[in-house]
């Protein structure tokens, strides 16, 4: 069986024209057609990082329910952390095989099945099938609301709803020059924080903001400022230009002030271009260093303040292997204080960002013990430069290096 035999161009043009929700029946049945897989499942990662919600396929076992897991401590989330594709032995004398499936550093899920046997051809298919997977369901789930319904494990308020679909659709994006990821863990009562990010051909965008106020009136605030900086963003304009909008749009709709940082990465020199309204000051850890980047504050946006003050823009050249994390000051109040943020940065400088996201939140929200009183937002960039020869390889796929792939009942091949 060569590389090429699963057909992932077969595959996208069924899934075309297949009803958006049956994104993961496509993908079965072509898995089952070439390698004879069983009980192929999908399992969505849920908002908040802590469970899966498993998705079978339209002829799969049908339960009133849907089956959720817990990821801690679980083989799923070894199987995401570590982006590699498992393969264990079950008592049917078939193997059990896990998937990561990521689009661009975002971790969407896993893609489960039960195979009748395996090698390294198989298995490198099957991780082309979970790629395949990826690409299709995020260009499905604008059709539907099975993937968003498929990542809500708890109920959702309403200011929750508004600010869950003011962030990127993606929490975490990848390119040869960098490496991305965000993380939000909301108040019982919405803060109004929100991050953001666009890439260019030559510049990456990034934006972290946080809104006076609790609940609908912080919700409605966000959505007021990340509109304007959008939109901003969207019609050419500079940062400084971007902050000049965004702080008219609070001025003349009287909504109220937010703090926030605007930043423009220049993709072939590395310098940034920053603006601070107001925002905590961001931790830079480069040679296992962290410290804080002294930047001058801007007043917030919001704040009436004489027609010719303009925003400041203030520059910071990033160095291969530089982390930049950007903060809001839910990570760093109250109960928050007590987390080292320096400490943990630096103790997972080995980790991909959107582990360190992860690792960073759930910090706060445990020393919150989950009740959190202000919203808490980070994003961390990890900064390679740029590579000579083309696009890099993605850092956290290795479709030619799975686990170790079990033989005939015991050793490997």
């Amino acid at each position: 069986m060569n590389g090429d035999e699963f057909g992932l161009g077969d595959v996208l043009v069924e899934a075309g024209s297949a009803s958006p929700v049956e994104s993961v029946d496509v993908v079965a049945r072509h898995l089952q057609k070439r390698f004879g897989a069983m009980c192929v499942s999908f399992l969505f990662v849920d908002l908040i990082g802590e469970e899966l919600v498993r998705i079978t396929t339209a002829d799969g076992p049908q339960r009133d329910h849907p089956e959720r897991i817990e990821l801690r401590g679980s083989v799923y989330e070894k199987v995401l952390r570590s982006q590699r594709l498992r393969v264990e032995p079950d008592a049917e004398g078939g193997f059990l095989a896990i998937a990561p499936v990521t689009n661009r550093g975002d971790c969407v899920g896993v893609l489960e099945m039960t195979l009748p046997h395996t090698g390294r051809s198989v298995l490198r298919e099957v991780n082309r099938a979970a790629l395949a997977l990826a690409y299709i369901i995020v260009t499905d789930r604008r059709f539907t609301d099975l993937y968003h319904w498929g990542r809500r494990t708890t109920p959702t308020s309403l200011a929750a709803e508004i600010q869950h679909h003011l962030l990127p659709s993606a929490s975490c994006c990848e390119a040869p020059q960098f490496s991305l990821a965000g993380g939000l863990v909301p108040a019982d009562d919405i803060g109004g924080d929100t991050y953001d990010y666009a890439l260019d051909r030559d510049t990456l965008h990034l934006s972290i903001t946080d809104a006076m106020g609790h609940d609908t009136d912080s919700a409605l605030l966000a959505t007021l400022l990340l509109g304007a900086l959008r939109g901003a963003r969207r019609a050419g304009c500079d940062i400084a230009e971007q902050a000049r909008r965004a702080h008219q749009a609070l001025i003349e709709h009287h909504r109220g002030f937010a703090t926030g940082q605007l930043l423009r990465v220049h993709l072939d020199t590395g310098v940034v271009q920053l603006v601070n309204a107001g925002h905590p000051r961001p931790l830079l850890m480069r040679d296992g260093t962290v410290e804080e980047v002294r930047l001058r504050a801007n007043l917030p946006f919001g704040v009436p303040v004489p027609p010719a003050l303009s925003y400041t823009v203030q520059t910071l050249r990033l160095r291969p292997g530089d982390r930049l994390l950007l903060l809001t000051d839910g990570m760093q109040d109250r109960a928050a204080a007590k987390v080292d943020l320096a400490a943990l940065t630096r103790d997972s400088r080995s980790l991909h960002p959107r582990e360190t996201v992860r690792t960073l939140v759930s910090a706060v929200h445990e020393a919150c013990r989950g009740r959190l009183r202000d919203d808490a937002t980070v994003l961390c960039l990890d900064w390679r430069g740029t590579r000579p020869g083309g696009p890099a390889r993605p850092l956290d796929r290795d479709d030619d290096d799975p686990w170790p792939v079990p033989g005939p009942r015991g050793g490997t091949r």
